[in-house]
């Protein structure tokens, strides 16, 4: 890879924030997602996932809890009116009213010497939600080859974080880098937890209450049954999520999915691919055909858990 100077802001048009609130507002989203929402302290972000009956990820989120009875989700913006819709229709007699915020909220991706620049502490593990204020929040991510991450979460007539503007383009190739990933329409219902690694990065709780599709994501942790993750990988060609990934010992059927995707900035393409175990093992992958342009597999920045 080459060396890349990610220091400064972005914002992040590409996302957007679902506002819950109301006195049952934890409750009714820890029996929704991957998450313990009840639990949630001031100082803590969740990183969940919504999940169809049959355990596939139809949204992923990052939460916070900002008011005891507040709590915001940052998802893609492209699923944000199906999600909320989804979500609204389970309701039912619930004190929690879900609206749409993204016009309310500016929200900012904050890299490298940038987050002590705005006076925040960059050693932070993932996960950690800093206060500044009474009003905005920075979520601590996973970095991106080490350098530290946050997300800035501000109402929009607030300042914005200082620092050099990041390049439009390096954000989100930081985001691949960092091994989450975020869902978007091309890979809805596409993967369970797992196939993303959301166990082993802090998605999924499991000794958590009922949500949808729990029965199916605990049987594939605890069964034995996990056959896919996900891996970085690089290639010259472009690449998008919802690409099929094929093993060149296996021309008929693909072994595997492109579940996020960003240029990189030595000219090439870096991607998550979400693919069976097997065929990373067996080597040779390409995207899109059996023919198409080759992948090279890199190690993952975290570990991946074993089953529990």
């Amino acid at each position: 890879m080459t060396t890349v100077v990610l220091n400064g802001v972005s914002t992040l048009p590409h996302l957007g924030v679902i506002r819950a609130e109301g006195p049952d507002a934890a409750s009714f989203l820890h029996g929704q997602l991957t998450q313990d929402f009840s639990l949630l302290g001031a100082t803590e972000a969740r990183l969940a996932a919504l999940c169809t009956a049959k355990g596939r990820v139809i949204a992923s989120f990052i939460g916070i809890r900002p008011q005891p009875e507040l709590i915001l989700l940052v998802c893609s913006r492209d699923i944000l009116a199906a999600t909320l819709k989804r979500l609204s229709m389970y309701v039912l007699r619930a004190k929690v009213k879900l609206t749409d915020a993204t016009e309310q909220f500016a929200l900012h991706g904050v890299a490298g010497t940038a987050l002590t620049a705005n006076g925040l502490d960059a050693a932070l593990p993932p996960g950690r939600r800093t206060a500044i204020g009474e009003d905005i929040s920075v979520v601590s991510l996973y970095p991106a080859d080490g350098v530290p991450r946050a997300l800035w979460i501000a109402p929009a007539d607030q300042k914005a974080p200082v620092g050099p503007t990041l390049d439009a383009a390096l954000w989100p190739w930081s985001e691949v880098r960092s091994g989450i990933v975020t869902l978007t329409t091309p890979v809805i219902e596409a993967f369970v937890p797992q196939m993303i690694n959301y166990e082993s990065v802090g998605g999924v709780n499991f000794k958590k209450g009922c949500y949808p599709g729990q029965e199916i994501v605990a049987r594939s942790q605890f069964r034995g049954t996990l056959k896919r993750r996900t891996y970085l990988a690089q290639t010259d060609a472009p690449l998008a999520a919802g690409q099929e990934v094929f093993a060149a010992n296996d021309a008929e059927q693909p072994v595997g999915t492109v579940a996020q995707a960003a240029p990189a900035p030595d000219g090439g393409w870096s991607a998550l691919i979400s693919i069976q175990i097997a065929a990373l093992e067996a080597g040779g992958l390409h995207a899109g055909a059996p023919g198409g342009p080759a992948l090279s597999v890199e190690p993952l920045p975290y570990p991946l858990l074993e089953d529990i």
